[in-house]
């Protein structure tokens, strides 16, 4: 697979060029291009009105749509250990971890860290509580659906030389204002694993702007060439299916990190291995984005102990229509 070399320093924006572009090095960039904002802005309860112009915000909660005969899912009540939603899902109380580790194909509402009292109750407005909606929009959400499936998508990752492309998950993630989660240092093959290594790659969009204050993504430069250090797996203890970490965890200098700030519209590649993070959003705007992770199956195992599985109710889809 070429989609490698992601260099977050050179990261540019290049409107209408899905093609990676390369520096005066020949270093290839971090791939940025231009998509149209989701068009769907739907009035839900606990949503906001639906915007009147495509530049106004995306609505807070996207449609719960499911397949013609399937049940919708629905948020349920949170506890005071309701599942978190950064990309550390051992965080997860026991109770909860079963609501997770079955939502790669189910659309599942997952909640900030600290929003809840002791009791269960909201501390702060329930439509500003969400950290993320995951893990298959991809699948059940119809306009969701066909962003990632578009043909503006498609072109970019056909550039990059994937044959055979599935999609593994989708997320919106919300980042709220003054305390979306931190997501510390991590990468995206500590939990999305296959051997060989490289074939992942993450497409994420800018559904607002990202920015040095509400928290925009830092990578560090070339670190996608050092391979992973340790993996989250699924283990079964007794009846109970939960995760466990395998490897060391290492530490990383914050001065390695560059940041990538991006415009609402723009969209960032994201190599499997590169190390990346964003900070706890302490500013009045949120940074809503809507992520997915795609594998070159070709010639590609994926792990059988990843947390994520194909389901027979949905294996992962061909991104090529």
């Amino acid at each position: 697979m070429r989609a490698s070399g992601l260099g977050p320093r050179e990261a540019r924006e290049e409107r209408h060029r899905p093609g990676p572009q390369r520096s005066a090095s020949g270093q290839e960039r971090v791939t940025v291009t231009s998509l149209p904002p989701p068009p769907h802005l739907l009035k839900q309860r606990g949503s906001y009105d639906p915007p009147r112009s495509p530049d106004q915000l995306p609505v807070v909660f996207p449609r719960n749509q499911t397949e013609p005969n399937q049940e919708p899912e629905k948020p349920r009540r949170p506890g005071p250990s309701h599942p978190m939603a950064g990309l550390n899902p051992a965080q997860l109380g026991k109770g909860n971890t079963d609501y997770f580790l079955t939502s790669g194909d189910k659309i599942r509402f997952f909640f900030e860290k600290g929003v809840f009292d002791k009791e269960g109750n909201f501390l702060v407005p329930p439509e500003n509580s969400i950290n993320k909606i995951g893990h298959a929009l991809h699948a059940h959400d119809p306009v969701f659906k066909r962003i990632t499936h578009s043909p503006q998508v498609q072109e970019l990752i056909k550039s990059l030389g994937l044959e055979v492309p599935v999609v593994v998950q989708s997320m919106y993630i919300f980042k709220q204002p003054h305390f979306g989660g931190e997501v510390t240092p991590h990468q995206d093959a500590t939990f999305l694993h296959t051997k060989p290594l490289g074939r992942v790659l993450g497409v994420w969009i800018a559904l607002e702007d990202a920015t040095l204050e509400n928290g925009c993504l830092w990578f560090i430069p070339g670190s996608h060439t050092d391979g992973i250090s340790r993996r989250m797996v699924r283990v079964q203890v007794g009846s109970v299916g939960c995760t466990n970490f395998i490897g060391s965890e290492q530490v990383y200098e914050d001065s390695h990190f560059i940041p990538t700030p991006i415009h609402k519209g723009g969209l960032i590649l994201i190599h499997g291995e590169v190390v990346h993070k964003s900070e706890l959003n302490r500013s009045a705007h949120s940074r809503h984005a809507y992520t997915f992770h795609l594998m070159e199956s070709k010639g590609t195992h994926w792990s059988q102990d990843n947390w994520l599985q194909p389901t027979p109710e949905l294996p992962f889809p061909l991104l090529y229509t």
